[in-house]
């Protein structure tokens, strides 16, 4: 508040404090104290906004360009530098051509809608559309929070993009995965049987240690993942979880410790293809080449999730394993399983007829 109370030597007093940001990255702050009345101290006040406005209003505004770096610095301290890379790369692309030398506060929502939809040629998919206008609406909120902007121009804007629908495998599906794999003694064997048992992600399961793991417990600690541009880094979701481990997990999970060298501080083998981001194309290749749904790896994930739902385990422990954030999230694969309209068709009113196993004559008119 910019007008707070307060006591000195037995008597009430009010203080002013006046905070705002002008622009360019400059602060306009005044403070006031030892005033008597709370009268006094809103007209004070008033005075102190109309100077800042003043100066806000005189002062220099920001350029799309100058406000972008200001807004990478400020997110290099929040998000991982692959967000950040992502960022830059992406509006740097699509968005700088365009709104370069422009004044922050004078960019409209129609300004925002010709962009998107009209001079942002080249998109290859609607996906990156979505994904470009959403970056972009995120700049301006910063802006807006900042109190640079009234108002961010994005809202209202949406690209609409149908949805893709991730494959799972059948449990029958499951089962010759994975018996094809350990027959063939497939490098990617125990990869694979840790995300179908676990529903871990594919960079959590590149840092799982053996540390992470309670025998006794029968428990899985997930707290790190891996990718290759920024090394070890906290989950997704920036949060640690609890993984329980079924008996034939824990069976294998013994076996595979005491084949391990005692030094060997990895769960799972350092292989090529899973540093370089090729898992998605291995597993793709083996299930071509066994005869069942050609899925990718993430989708590993989905498996492990669609078939504890179908089965009955609940949302909320489902949604706690598998670390998602929003319910909404783990919700979605409600669907998926068919739990949500499972026996929506046994109060219909009518049948399957019966077949009629009585005798049947046959009439054949004869001349």
């Amino acid at each position: 508040m910019a007008i707070t109370r307060y006591v000195e030597n037995d008597q009430e007093l009010f203080e002013v404090y006046v905070h705002e940001n002008i622009g360019e990255g400059k602060r306009f702050q005044r403070r006031k104290r030892g005033i008597k009345t709370l009268k006094k101290a809103q007209s004070i006040e008033f005075e102190f906004r109309h100077e800042g406005a003043k100066l806000k209003e005189d002062g220099p505004t920001y350029k799309w360009e100058k406000w972008f770096e200001v807004c990478m610095e400020s997110m290099r301290m929040q998000f991982q530098p692959s967000t950040v890379a992502c960022y830059r790369s992406q509006l740097t692309k699509w968005i700088h051509p365009h709104w370069t030398g422009v004044d922050l506060d004078t960019i409209t929502k129609s300004d925002v809608y010709d962009l998107i939809f009209n001079k942002c040629e080249g998109f290859k998919t609607q996906f990156t559309k979505r994904n470009i206008l959403k970056m972009t609406k995120r700049i301006f909120q910063m802006a807006v929070e900042e109190g640079i902007l009234d108002r961010n121009p994005c809202t209202g804007i949406t690209v609409k993009v149908s949805e893709v629908d991730s494959k799972v495998l059948t449990s029958l599906e499951v089962d010759i995965f994975l018996n094809e794999a350990r027959k063939a003694h497939h490098r990617f064997y125990p990869v694979w049987l840790m995300a179908l048992m676990t529903g871990m992600r594919s960079g959590e399961l590149y840092a799982l240690q053996w540390t992470d793991i309670d025998f006794d417990g029968r428990t899985i600690s997930v707290s790190k993942a891996w990718n290759s541009k920024c090394g070890f880094t906290p989950t997704k979701t920036r949060r640690s979880r609890i993984v329980p481990i079924s008996e034939d997990l824990l069976a294998f999970l013994r076996e595979r410790r005491i084949a391990n060298p005692a030094e060997d501080e990895f769960v799972l083998p350092r292989l090529a293809e899973w540093e370089h981001g090729d898992q998605a194309r291995v597993t793709r290749e083996f299930c071509v080449s066994i005869g069942i749904t050609s899925i990718k790896f993430h989708d590993l994930r989905a498996t492990f999730i669609t078939n504890l739902l179908a089965r009955g385990e609940s949302l909320g422990r489902v949604m706690s394993m598998v670390g998602h954030s929003e319910l909404k999230t783990t919700n979605g694969y409600l669907r998926k399983a068919g739990v949500d309209v499972k026996g929506g068709t046994d109060k219909l009113s009518y049948k399957v007829p019966k077949e009629n196993r009585g005798l049947i004559l046959s009439i054949v008119n004869r001349p």
